[in-house]
């Protein structure tokens, strides 16, 4: 192994065996802030939306280490095998993000909302999002969860206290928008906001009968609800779909730079006859020396 080589050996091995690392350790507290969730989710009484984060965030955990814990073996005591196996996983993580990406794309194209004449919030419709998310929502199992955790939140008792003038002025997120009160379209007896009266015109929209007053009821079994859910789900997963993009590229860059240390690895074991060479400078200088010795005693 001539110097070159040996320094791009070091410089590889060095930065994959840091990285993997930095990643062994942050896999640590990750695995921990799962595994809190679970614990946390068995003790509350009810469903909480806190619960749904516990199995990604162990799923990341746990695979961040299993996959780091080779690299770094691989890369700091120069074993080739271990690095061959970071690098089939790696490589397993690079088309599986590659799908996720894609599959985000799609799933997150339309919705956004729509904006209402006079009002700084949008409201929601159903029709405007995926098939596969519309479908994933209205899904029973997914959607008696979802509408637990709108329910079990603060969404609508925020909003609660809001006079017709403060939904003239003021924002609302998308759950607050779909679930806490009526759509802008309906008209009632008394005012369209808190749906106090009969309705005294025909209006096209359902959810405008499905709403209720009532704290427990308001909009949860509206349309615009599932549409709400929706719309936060959409812009959750956006920013996942980002995510999964910029660390596509990293695990790209780095796949290379362990193909680097793997290939030189290789190398560097049938660098003298098929003898493993040591990579450490002062070893390598003198095992050099008493190979080219050996081969004097030969010739």
């Amino acid at each position: 192994m001539n110097h070159g080589q040996q320094q791009a050996y070091h410089l590889s091995n060095t930065v994959i065996g840091y990285l993997n690392l930095l990643t062994l350790l942050a896999s640590i507290p990750i695995i921990g802030a799962g595994l809190w969730l679970a614990h946390a989710a068995s003790a509350a009484p009810g469903p909480t939306c806190q619960s749904a984060l516990q199995a990604p965030l162990l799923a990341v955990g746990f695979v961040a280490f299993l996959v780091s814990l080779p690299g770094f073996v691989g890369a700091r005591y120069h074993v080739s095998w271990a690095l061959w196996l970071y690098l089939v996983a790696v490589l397993l993580l690079v088309l599986f993000l590659l799908g996720a990406t894609v599959f985000g794309l799609a799933v997150t194209a339309g919705g956004g909302g729509r904006t209402v004449p006079g009002r700084p919030y949008r409201e929601y419709r159903m029709r405007d999002y995926s098939p596969w998310l519309r479908g994933h929502v209205s899904a029973d199992r997914y959607w008696r969860t979802a509408l637990a955790c709108v329910a079990s939140s603060r969404a609508c008792p925020k909003v609660a206290g809001w006079t017709p003038d403060d939904y003239m002025r003021r924002d609302l997120t998308p759950v607050q928008s779909g679930c806490c009160k009526p759509p802008t379209s309906c008209v009632y007896g008394g005012d369209g906001l808190t749906g106090q009266g009969p309705a005294v015109v025909a209006v096209q929209d359902e959810d405008c009968f499905r709403w209720q007053n009532d704290p427990a009821v308001l909009c949860y079994g509206c349309d615009s609800c599932r549409a709400g859910v929706m719309e936060q789900l959409r812009r959750h997963w956006h920013n996942v779909t980002i995510v999964n993009a910029v660390l596509l590229l990293l695990l790209i860059a780095v796949c290379s730079c362990g193909c680097c240390a793997f290939r030189n690895a290789r190398r560097a074991e049938y660098a003298y006859g098929g003898r493993m060479s040591k990579i450490h400078p002062r070893w390598d200088y003198f095992w050099s020396r008493w190979w080219r010795g050996h081969r004097e005693q030969i010739y």
